[in-house]
């Protein structure tokens, strides 16, 4: 079984789970109070007559009114099926695995792409045949596949992973071009303080921040070795290589979050997302680090004309190195043995091939859509993307080839060398030792 480790869970954690299981779905529950259903038989014709209850249990707190959108949409289009949902962020992972555990699985439910795919593949409904899988565009539905060749998973959304700038402060301090090497942020940095202008808006407090940033590194490493971001990635996690083989890894990375920390806004481990994105769109500071696509609506919301830039990286002295990163990294899974799969997929067919479907990516939940044949939203970023992307690739999605049980020890072990209860060694020590042992979905 792929998932051993995390259903080995202790006492207090199972009890917990046991007591959320009201809120997630329990299948027992479904089976007794839903018909239509299964088990999860993709293609299965429903009753469109019977009530049926779909419950979604998901991290993304960011899409809740756009994910109320479609699930009224889908109310018109089948008054029976009531679709309950529910939404948290910090903890989602340990309640999601104490669900699975209790035998509570929700109907739908959020894990990260790439290595996690096959991690929560034994609860995931196979999606390969369905006409939401031929709607991905191809680089998505290869986020959303298994190493066996199913797709197991539904992009939430396309995504953008950039360093951020405010096109005003840098125009101010006489920044004409963004900085894409080492030394140009250097010089960037003598400019912005120069004019008062506080460089980096961090986010510290949060530990998936830091996987964003630290993929631009992971790429470039891959580069100079030779390889390919899931190759090196896939070396660290068998203890084959290590950061003193990497120089952009040992030296570059953390002089990057050291320059940040030291030339950034005051107390970055007590500074949330939601602080950094006030922060930037304030004009608090130049650069926001460890974000994304999904920020722009709510920075537009508090600066309407914010003037929004975006960049890869300044990774290295190597000007190409400097690189956004696209693809898809969160997915949707539908539960294989749910009482009500059946009805569950035929919804997401709906949201990815109606004509509905396919201008909610860009008009409600305003996302890069990660299907074909859909506008892209109205906003700077993507827009912004597509000329980089004219003329510039788009940087490996590395995050997706480890799991965020990685990632979430990774970001805690950041967040003490920050703090100065480990030094940078004592960080990649254990860093290393995480990456073997959470690294892989096999293990």
């Amino acid at each position: 079984m792929k998932v051993k480790r995390f259903m080995a869970l202790s006492a207090s954690l199972l009890l917990a789970g046991g007591l959320l299981a009201g809120c997630g779905g329990n299948n027992t529950n479904n089976a007794a109070n839903n018909t239509g259903g299964t088990n999860g038989a993709a293609g299965t014709a429903t009753d469109s007559s019977k009530p049926v209850t779909i419950n979604m249990f998901t991290a993304s707190p960011e899409y809740t009114d756009a994910f109320n959108a479609y699930i009224a949409e889908y109310k018109k289009v089948k008054p029976s099926v009531t679709i309950n949902l529910e939404i948290m962020q910090a903890d989602y992972n340990t309640v999601l695995k104490s669900k699975i555990a209790a035998g509570s699985t929700p109907d739908v439910f959020q894990t990260t792409a790439g290595g996690d795919i096959d991690t929560f593949a034994e609860y995931s409904a196979d999606l390969t045949n369905e006409p939401l899988a031929e709607a991905m565009t191809d680089a998505v539905r290869s986020n959303m596949t298994s190493s066996d060749g199913k797709v197991l998973g539904l992009p939430v959304k396309g995504n953008l992973f950039v360093l951020m700038y405010n096109k005003k402060l840098l125009a101010d301090a006489g920044i004409t071009e963004v900085p894409k090497t080492t030394a140009e942020m250097d010089d960037a940095i003598t400019k912005l303080e120069a004019k008062g202008i506080t460089p980096f808006a961090n986010a510290y407090k949060e530990w998936w921040v830091w996987k964003h940033i630290f993929q631009h590194f992971v790429d470039a490493a891959a580069t100079d070795a030779g390889i390919d971001a899931k190759t090196l990635v896939g070396n660290f996690i068998a203890g084959e290589t290590t950061f003193k083989d990497h120089p952009v890894l040992y030296d570059n990375f953390f002089s990057f979050i050291d320059t940040t920390v030291e030339h950034g806004t005051d107390k970055p481990l007590e500074r949330d997302s939601n602080a950094e994105v006030s922060d930037f769109a304030l004009g608090k500071a130049a650069f926001m680090t460890g974000k994304g696509a999904w920020d722009e609506e709510a920075i537009k919301k508090i600066t309407p004309d914010f003037d929004l830039g975006i960049a890869g990286y300044p990774v290295s002295d190597k000007a190409e190195q400097s690189q956004i990163i696209t693809g898809a990294d969160q997915a949707l899974r539908v539960n294989k043995d749910s009482a009500v799969a059946a009805e569950t997929i035929e919804f997401f067919n709906w949201l990815y091939t109606s004509e509905y479907g396919k201008n909610w990516f860009s008009t409600v939940a305003k996302v890069i859509p990660p299907i074909k044949d859909a506008p892209m939203p109205d906003l700077q970023m993507p827009k912004e993307m597509e000329e980089i992307l004219k003329t510039e690739q788009s940087g490996d999605l590395s995050v997706n080839y480890s799991l965020d049980t990685f990632h979430q020890k990774f970001g805690e072990l950041m967040q003490a060398y920050i703090g100065g209860s480990k030094t940078k060694d004592q960080a990649i020590d254990e860093i290393q030792k995480a990456w073997i042992q959470f690294g892989s979905a096999e293990q």
